[in-house]
């Protein structure tokens, strides 16, 4: 009697089916466990960015726990001088508040006034509308205070949180090392040490490139709205450099904050300079540094990262935004390094096939024209 069995094939809706089901439970958990994996992946990438200058104290002969806590007092007082310094500019930003309340109002009573004449619609008429729409929003802000309040509230806990995590991380390395290590085959340790070994290079090179095109940004940013005479210039300048590292959507938050404090400020005319200045910030950005700086380090395509930056948003807000395009080339990394997963591998990144080297190379027939055949008449 034969007793060789057969592996059943699962018919194709059946696979799509589990693999759907799979994907939402999969992002249903990143969803709803936000609160602890964003902190742990922000102290990941950030003790991966450390751990170069931790192993140069250590060979020097500096004590472990000693580098760390080194390392992580430089940085934390590195990010609280810019903090500082961002603060002083806020503050003598807000002094200005009253100036930019009367510019406002000013502005809005044009406004009020061109679409009474536009649209024949009496001045009241206008101020009604926009008291209600103003009650309207403010009957809606305690749910709104709420929520700041529970951001601040979530942002203070990340910032306490990241320093212990990354600790953590950079002391318990080589236990985290080894404990990956167990869970794959002694065969598939040449390719794990791999794909991580990928994997902190890329997340360096990459936060490294970041931050340099950052600066480069800023500095281009605040010399030219220097040169146009807006106030606040270098603080809107880091601040346009900071929002410009969220791909795409980034980029039109940045340019709108400049604008429409040049409207305030200054005449509309100074707007018009301050967008064409922007304009060429952001084809130097996207044609000089990102391409030579950043994207030189990260391989994937233009329409993966728009669509890994809107779920990143969706499922963690502007952290997931951040986070989305180096976790995408993690996973890029590693469908290079499995078989079954290379053809994602390969929709992820930015490789072209060559024309005529195609897989399918579609050619569509073409109609030849019916030659004339010519009797001779005899």
């Amino acid at each position: 009697m034969d007793t060789t069995t057969t592996p059943t094939t699962l018919p194709l809706y059946a696979r799509l089916s589990l693999t759907t089901i799979g994907l939402a439970a999969f992002f249903y958990i990143l969803y709803i466990g936000q609160d602890i994996l964003v902190p742990l992946i922000f102290a990941t990438i950030i003790a991966i960015l450390l751990n170069p200058v931790i192993n140069f104290l250590c060979r020097k002969g500096m004590n472990k726990v000693v580098a760390i806590l080194l390392v992580l007092i430089v940085a934390l007082v590195a990010i609280g001088a810019l903090m500082y310094f961002m603060g002083s500019q806020i503050s003598s930003f807000s002094e200005s508040m009253p100036e930019l309340k009367q510019k406002t109002n000013a502005i809005y009573n044009d406004i009020t006034t061109w679409a009474s004449q536009k649209f024949n619609v009496g001045k009241p008429k206008i101020a009604a509308w926009v008291d209600k729409t103003k009650g309207e929003g403010m009957n809606n802000s305690s749910a709104v205070i709420g929520e700041t309040i529970g951001t601040i509230g979530g942002v203070l806990v990340l910032v306490f949180l990241l320093p212990v995590y990354t600790f953590m991380i950079l002391f318990y390395k080589p236990l985290l090392l080894e404990f990956i290590g167990r869970l794959f085959q002694r065969d598939k340790h040449k390719v794990v040490a791999e794909v991580l070994m990928q994997t902190k290079v890329l997340i360096q090179s990459y936060l490294v490139g970041l931050m340099l095109e950052a600066a480069l940004v800023a500095v281009l940013n605040s010399a030219a709205l220097l040169i146009i005479g807006i106030k606040y210039a270098v603080l809107i300048g880091i601040i346009g450099a900071l929002l410009n590292i969220i791909p795409y959507i980034g980029g039109l938050v940045a340019i709108s904050i400049p604008m429409l404090l040049a409207i305030a400020t200054k005449e509309p005319i100074d707007a018009l300079w301050v967008f064409i200045a922007y304009i060429i910030v952001q084809f130097i950005d996207n044609n000089l540094f990102v391409p030579k700086i950043v994207a030189s380090k990260v391989k994937i395509n233009a329409l993966v990262s728009i669509i890994v930056v809107l779920i990143g948003g969706a499922l963690w807000g502007v952290a997931g935004m951040f986070l989305s395009i180096p976790l995408t080339a993690i996973v890029k990394v590693i469908f290079d390094r499995i078989e079954p997963l290379a053809p994602f591998g390969f929709l992820l990144g930015d490789n072209q096939p060559e024309i005529g080297k195609s897989v399918f190379n579609f050619k569509y027939p073409i109609k030849k024209k019916a030659k004339l055949k010519v009797v001779k008449e005899g």
